[in-house]
């Protein structure tokens, strides 16, 4: 049935029967959200081989279109996290999951899925036990090793030493990878033995690996001074500077000079804590600053909900008055940034909700979206009048209500009811429930059938439980269990598709 003969015929075929979902959409759920069935959750939870049946399957069916899909998925920007994708490709790689053929193309992938060496680490206790580490594993992760720049690859390795119980040491000594240039198999070489060796000459050391070197030299350094001129002269990040230099307000205040906004706006209060942010500190003045040049937050593409919540937890545990005031700002300058997702939106919120987020996601719906519905719901639905320009405040004692268990189905009653074009629902919710029979399912099934559009529905459990609400056989369902700054990408994303 074509979708003019649906709107033709909205009484012919339910909404179940045209949004089956079958192995190939449960393979791209668990890419992008990391469950087959459709929900998301904030807090990671790692499946297990066997768990997942429908990868098994599209893997048996074609297992070259799998690879095809974790590929795209893993460089599209898609997924909130990369670690499905990867554990897909460890799949694809194992003869007891899929052919010779996927096996040697899933491997030859490694380079697109894993984009830095934190991913390749994950990878290796991904693959580790599905599969034995033969030459091909191998050499794929020698030729992972060799696809980057040698400064490139030891800024990553810096960065981030290992992770999942695996470190670049022990997968170079397993991989062995042959180096085509000096610097390489310097990079090479410290990453085993821990320290810069004699394959580093003084024109490598002081060239390519020159930040290598400073990393060398901040980890045996005795004195503040030291450390903050090495930071400076060789721009070193936080993550490659010892815990026992951290509580140094001169060493953020180094870092601080070139650290990109998204790392300030995270490490906001352990500047603070250290004495680097005072109320009338020069730090404090730069951080203000940046923290409100628009130019920086469009660069960023930071969602303004990212900066509430920064600012609550900021609001929370610090009182820099100056620095509230400006990611304050700052949240409303990067509602610029929220692209619309070209639905028309039922944002439903019930009283169990937060409603400083509820109401950020309200803002980005409102002032990105063509005349969204923003409503409140409890025992009945309020639909408010909620402008462009009115402050979070005014938001949120708009969606105050009465505490206590709402029903999850008011919102497509409402809308049916009164003749409104929806195509997506989305409720945040703190306590779900529905009287009686009237099960969220039944009244989105109701609307869709009365109106003829395929609406979505995308439920927030905003306490980081599943709700069970959604329904995970329909397609056009979404269940996500908490929220943090991943969820409005999350939630564009599944409107889009």
């Amino acid at each position: 049935m074509t979708y003019l003969n649906l709107l033709n015929n909205p009484k012919k075929g339910s909404s179940a029967e045209r949004n089956a979902v079958n192995d190939w959409a449960r393979l791209e759920r668990f890419l992008i959200l990391g469950d087959e069935d459709g929900a998301y959750s904030v807090q990671e939870n790692q499946a297990t081989a066997e768990s997942l049946r429908s990868v098994q399957a599209c893997l048996r069916s074609d297992g070259l279109r799998v690879v095809r899909s974790i590929v795209e998925i893993a460089t599209s920007g898609r997924a909130p996290r990369n670690t499905p994708s990867l554990q897909v490709l460890a799949l694809a790689s194992s003869s007891t999951y899929a052919n010779a053929l996927t096996n040697a193309t899933a491997l030859a992938a490694l380079p697109e899925v894993a984009r830095t060496a934190a991913d390749l680490c994950t990878f290796a206790s991904l693959v580790d036990g599905i599969r034995g580490w033969g030459r091909g594993l191998r050499t794929a992760i020698a030729d992972w090793y060799l696809s980057k720049p040698a400064g490139e690859l030891a800024f990553q390795m810096m960065k981030e030493s290992g992770a999942a119980g695996w470190t670049h040491a022990d997968l170079i000594r397993l991989s062995h990878p042959k180096a085509e240039t000096p610097a390489l198999n310097a990079v090479f070489q410290w990453a085993v033995d821990g320290a810069l060796g004699h394959l580093a000459t003084a024109d490598i050391r002081h060239g390519e690996l020159r930040q290598v070197y400073a990393f060398e030299q901040v980890n045996k350094a005795t004195s503040e001074s030291e450390v903050v001129r090495w930071i400076e002269d060789d721009r070193l990040t936080h993550e490659m500077v010892p815990q026992e230099w951290k509580q140094s307000a001169r060493v953020w205040e180094a870092l601080l000079e070139n650290m990109p906004y998204a790392v300030m706006v995270s490490q906001l209060g352990k500047m603070t804590e250290v004495g680097l942010l005072g109320p009338h500190s020069a730090a404090a003045a730069l951080v203000v600053a940046r923290l409100m040049d628009r130019k920086r937050v469009a660069n960023a593409k930071v969602h303004p909900v990212a900066l509430l919540s920064a600012l609550l937890a900021y609001r929370q545990n610090h009182a820099v008055a100056n620095i509230l005031d400006a990611l304050e700002d700052a949240f409303y300058l990067a509602f610029d940034n929220v692209e619309p997702t070209g639905r028309r939106i039922y944002l439903a919120v019930d009283s169990g909700a937060s409603p400083q987020l509820a109401a950020a996601l309200g803002m980005a719906f409102v002032r990105s979206e063509s005349g969204p519905v923003i409503a409140a719901f409890h025992d009945q639905v309020r639909r408010l009048k909620i402008g462009a320009k009115d402050p979070i405040e005014v938001v949120c004692q708009a969606l105050a209500g009465e505490p206590g268990p709402s029903d999850a189905s008011l919102p497509m009653h409402d809308a049916r009811q009164r003749g409104v074009a929806v195509d997506a629902f989305v409720l945040l919710t703190g306590d779900p429930a529905w009287a009686g029979d009237r099960h969220p399912e039944r009244a989105l099934e109701e609307y869709r059938q009365a109106m003829g559009i395929p609406a979505k529905l995308v439920v927030v459990g905003m306490t980081a439980t599943h709700c069970g609400i959604a329904g995970p056989a329909d397609a056009a369902q979404l269940e996500i269990a908490g929220f943090d700054p991943s969820v409005p990408s999350v939630i564009a994303g599944f409107l889009r598709s």
